[in-house]
């Protein structure tokens, strides 16, 4: 026995998503053997574009049976019968949760009527149900009410019980270790399985194929199939959203973090929330005015091209300036630290030995800010971490030269490493921000042998 179910509710996310109106056939497989059809008293408010869909209004539902009126009429319903409806999941667990808040615990077997008609009538651009049934000729009326959409799911799921290989599919579906009802309704089982039990980034896609969320996990496989077992709001609109996914290996999970976050400032994924943004970073960079004088200066890291080095804020980049500038004597106004003067005159420094005033020799003042500069540069160590490669006989490696993160890459560990030049040939370019800062800061905390300072000629 099926009962065959559709809802409609408020909208507001599984947990908060209360039912305003049910419908129930029970299905033997040939014909309807009992129907129970119900508005619901969501005892909450309606929202307005919910009622521009549904019809459903505050008003309809003010005398309508609350939930714990009906409770026993559906379960008794739905007893020994395999629960039936288009995107199961959304249904199953909404009424499952309204189940828990009166504390019973709700379960049934399920089938999906979305995903059986792509594997029994493959073929069709959408399986929404409005769509699929227009393409198979099956009557609907009152779209988006329970009972209309209910019976159109009925001569659905009859057109599916007597399509070809039915019996089988039906068997496959209802398979206790079948992943059928778990996966999202667009997503072809088949590409789920050929996912690995690997270290790597993943991408869900849309049935347009854009990438909608990137993920990481040291099993792909194993991470992917907990989106689809988490029943908050957002992993539930992500879901229904999938129908593709696709992966690179990493190897490691240091790599996959830097894949994840390459990849998410990339393609900007709309179900991404964290690593969206691209905070501005500010640099130190050098260059010699006009008179042979050599300047320090700051701008926004994408305008330099040669840092000195970065900071993540203006703020940060100053002190650091300032500093620089009292530590080795250095001129606030070609340290920049003010701008459109004749002279410095600093409201903190007094470091300037009169380089803005032609009291000193510029070599000598040069002299002094090569020193800065050579003394900056020494705290920018040079670092090779490697990790696991993506096959038995590949390395992974991240380099970090004059302090910065460079990206990573993949190498045979037959290989002969020589030269920081050779190793540069198989890198894979990719910029530093705040968060590959963050991931890398938090990896060398953690697993300081795994990593190895190296000189810039040699290995």
């Amino acid at each position: 026995m099926y009962s065959i179910i559709d809802i409609e509710t408020t909208g507001n996310g599984i947990k908060g998503n209360r039912i305003t109106e049910i419908s129930i056939f029970n299905f033997d497989g040939t014909e309807v053997v009992d129907e129970f059809t119900s508005l619901v008293n969501p005892e909450c408010p309606i929202p307005q574009f919910i009622t521009g869909l549904t019809g459903i209004d505050d008003n309809m539902v003010r005398n309508a049976p609350k939930w714990e009126e009906i409770a026993d009429t559906v379960l008794e319903m739905t007893q020994n019968t395999i629960f039936v409806a288009h995107s199961v999941n959304f249904d199953y667990n909404v009424i499952k949760n309204e189940f828990e808040n009166l504390g019973i615990i709700y379960v049934r077997k399920k089938l999906c009527t979305v995903r059986l008609s792509r594997k029994l009538i493959p073929g069709f651009n959408s399986y929404s149900l409005g769509k699929l049934c227009s393409a198979l000729n099956i009557p609907l009326t009152d779209r988006h009410r329970a009972r209309g959409d209910a019976h159109a799911t009925v001569l659905l799921f009859k057109r599916l019980l007597d399509a070809e290989g039915a019996n089988d599919v039906f068997k496959t579906f209802l398979n206790s270790r079948s992943q059928e009802a778990t996966l999202p309704p667009g997503l072809p089982k088949e590409v789920f399985d050929k996912l690995p039990n690997a270290a790597g980034v993943y991408y869900f896609k849309d049935e347009n194929g854009n990438i909608i969320y990137i993920g990481k996990a040291i099993n792909i496989k194993k991470r992917v199939l907990g989106h689809f077992y988490n029943k908050s709001n957002k992993e539930n609109l992500l879901c229904k959203a999938t129908h593709d996914i696709d992966y690179e290996l990493s190897g490691s999970e240091l790599v996959a973090l830097l894949m994840e976050s390459h990849a998410i400032k990339q393609h900007y994924p709309k179900f991404n929330v964290s690593q969206k943004r691209n905070t501005q970073e500010y640099a130190i960079f050098t260059y010699e005015d006009r008179n042979g004088i050599i300047h320090l200066a700051y701008n926004n890291a994408k305008m330099v091209m040669d840092p000195i080095c970065t900071f993540n804020n203006i703020t940060e980049c100053r002190f650091f300036l300032e500093d620089i500038c009292q530590s080795h004597n250095l001129c606030p106004k070609f340290c920049h630290l003010q701008e459109n003067t004749q002279s410095c005159s600093h409201f903190s420094l007094s470091s300037c030995q009169g380089i803005c005033r032609g009291k000193e020799v510029i070599t000598d003042y040069n002299e002094r800010v090569e020193e800065a500069i050579e003394k900056v540069k020494e705290k920018n160590i040079h670092i090779l971490i490697t990790e696991k490669g993506r096959q038995p006989n590949e390395n992974a490696f991240v380099l970090i030269t004059d302090g910065q993160y460079k990206g990573f890459g993949f190498i045979q560990k037959s290989e002969q490493i020589t030269s920081l030049e050779v190793l540069e040939t198989y890198l894979e370019r990719k910029k530093e921000n705040l968060d590959t800062k963050r991931i890398i800061a938090g990896y060398l905390k953690k697993f300081p042998h795994k990593s190895m300072p190296l000189p810039l000629t040699s290995i």
